[in-house]
């Protein structure tokens, strides 16, 4: 029979590959946590209206990438693309916005139907970081500070830079959007074919086309900070003042609008050389106007998202991932004879001595010298070995596997000290 393989786009995740996963969400999570923000958690499937109602139905993300079927009721699903609008969707639901502020986090798969390539999957992993009740710059800036925290602690700061723009509100985005349709509707026949069709249903994102000749018309193009109300340059100028005293450097990018319908003012994203076309490794804005289109009160809000494939490439690429990640065990445990229970009974109790360290129990039979074979192949520091005679004695025999210390036979009740002392504890 035809052998069955994983969906395209949808890719495994193997055991040597987890290590560094596990690393990129540890160091994550811990950080969040120190910064006091509360992990919420919410379903991959929701219908499809809130992805339309939220994101905007001109976009890239509903025209052409959701995953959408029809349940048995007739109901109209969609697998989720992004986050932000299932984050509001049940916060709104249980009440967590009113009268109240929010700090929330969560981490997930995410699915766009986009042709696969390197950093860009069909099925990928997002951690993101939403806000809610914060409308002033500062806690934009604890969020860029949050990020750049981030890129320290991974290692990698020195290959991401900071790129921010403000969109103004609406009604100048608005303003803005008709500037600058009339302008390119003069110059729509140089315009490549994707841009001609924005041209029709969201402009904005011309701003942010790859195409050269599109990047050369847009030279002379209206700029969007002529359009800024003075309320939303104060704002964008104390974000700015407060960057700097933070030492966060950043770059003006008067071209950045995102792709999603629901961002206003600020919006952001840290960009890195490293990763080809696929750049982006963190990127979010605010976004006030989203609550209550999803039928909720007016809720100031604050987000981003970060794509944990991408984190991984570019440790990957750099070079920067932690040595020590793909050791998976300290102790393995053989048995030889007929002292099977004797032996899962003895790693037991060095598990519950010393459950920082990671044990292994031989499963599965084969001689002496095929469990010490397989013993080495998990990367083991030392294989505790009872024989039948040990086991008699009431002994245990230590072998390092990664030194040239001698072999010895102690009595079990010396097992742990011999052991603290093997590890350095």
């Amino acid at each position: 029979m035809k052998k069955i393989q994983s969906v395209k786009g949808m890719n495994d995740l193997l055991p040597s590959d987890s290590p560094l996963w596990q690393h990129v969400e540890a160091i994550v999570s811990d950080l969040l946590i120190r910064y006091g923000y509360g992990e919420i958690r919410f379903p991959i499937v929701e219908s499809t209206d809130l992805f339309k109602r939220g994101i905007g139905e001109a976009t890239d993300i509903i025209e052409k990438e959701m995953y959408t079927f029809s349940d048995r009721n007739g109901d109209s699903l969609s697998m989720r693309p992004e986050g932000t609008a299932s984050c509001v969707r049940a916060c709104e639901q249980h009440g967590l916005l009113y009268n109240q502020t929010q700090r929330l986090w969560y981490q997930g798969p995410m699915f766009r139907y986009e042709r696969p390539q390197k950093g860009r999957l069909r099925q990928f992993h997002q951690i993101g970081i939403e806000t809610f009740g914060f409308s002033g710059a500062d806690i934009e800036a604890e969020l860029l500070c949050l990020t750049a925290r981030l890129w320290r602690e991974l290692g990698i700061s020195e290959y991401v830079t900071l790129q921010i723009n403000s969109l103004g509100t609406s009604e100048a985005r608005q303003q803005y959007r008709d500037a600058l349709v009339t302008y390119l509707e003069q110059r729509k026949e140089e315009l490549d074919a994707d841009s001609q069709r924005r041209l029709t249903t969201n402009p904005l994102r011309i701003l942010d086309s790859k195409v050269p000749a599109t990047q050369a018309l847009l030279n002379d193009a209206p700029v969007l900070s002529d359009y800024l109300s003075d309320e939303s340059k104060a704002h964008f100028e104390e974000l700015t003042c407060l960057l700097t005293a933070a030492g966060i450097a950043y770059e003006l990018n008067p071209r950045l609008v995102r792709g999603l319908d629901y961002y206003s003012n600020t919006v952001f994203e840290w960009v890195t050389t490293h990763l080809g076309a696929q750049g982006t490794v963190c990127a979010g804005g605010r976004y006030d106007s989203l609550v209550e289109q999803l039928g909720g009160r007016p809720t100031p809000a604050f987000g981003c998202a970060m794509g944990i494939e991408r984190l991984v490439l570019l440790l990957t690429e750099l070079n920067a991932v932690p040595s020590g990640l793909d050791q998976p065990v300290d102790i393995y445990v053989a048995a030889v004879g007929d002292v099977k229970a004797k032996a899962f009974a003895l790693a037991e109790q060095v598990r519950d001595a010393m459950p920082f360290l990671r044990v292994q129990s031989h499963c599965g039979g084969g001689s002496f010298k095929n469990q010490l074979k397989r013993a080495d192949k998990t990367g083991a520091t030392v294989a505790l070995i009872l024989g039948e005679i040990e086991a008699a004695n009431e002994q245990v025999t230590i072998k390092h596997l990664r030194t040239d210390a001698e072999q010895q036979t102690v009595m079990q009740t010396e097992l742990i000290s011999k052991l603290q002392a093997a590890f350095e504890l």
